[in-house]
């Protein structure tokens, strides 16, 4: 049974390479970016791994495309050149 929640609409900023591969792994999914999302941070909020190792596959895959080459050690150490908005 789906359960009934409010949704609302979000401006984030990320990283360019990372959002190709999350819309990317989203259509290949086929859901949208932000069910993607939801169940990314759910799942990593009790601990849980999101993805299924088929799925890390294509990550992989789409890492490769998109020329991604950043890994969880870079979490929370990336910046933008020039003044912070």
């Amino acid at each position: 049974m789906d359960r009934q929640i409010e949704r609302i609409q979000t401006g984030v900023r990320m990283e360019k390479r990372l959002v190709k591969v999350l819309k990317g792994l989203a259509e290949h999914l086929d859901i949208s970016l932000g069910d993607l999302l939801e169940g990314v941070c759910l799942h990593a909020m009790e601990g849980k791994a999101p993805f299924s190792d088929a799925t890390l596959a294509k990550i992989a895959q789409l890492k490769d495309v998109y020329d991604l080459d950043l890994g969880a050690a870079d979490s929370h150490r990336l910046s933008e050149p020039g003044p912070r908005p």
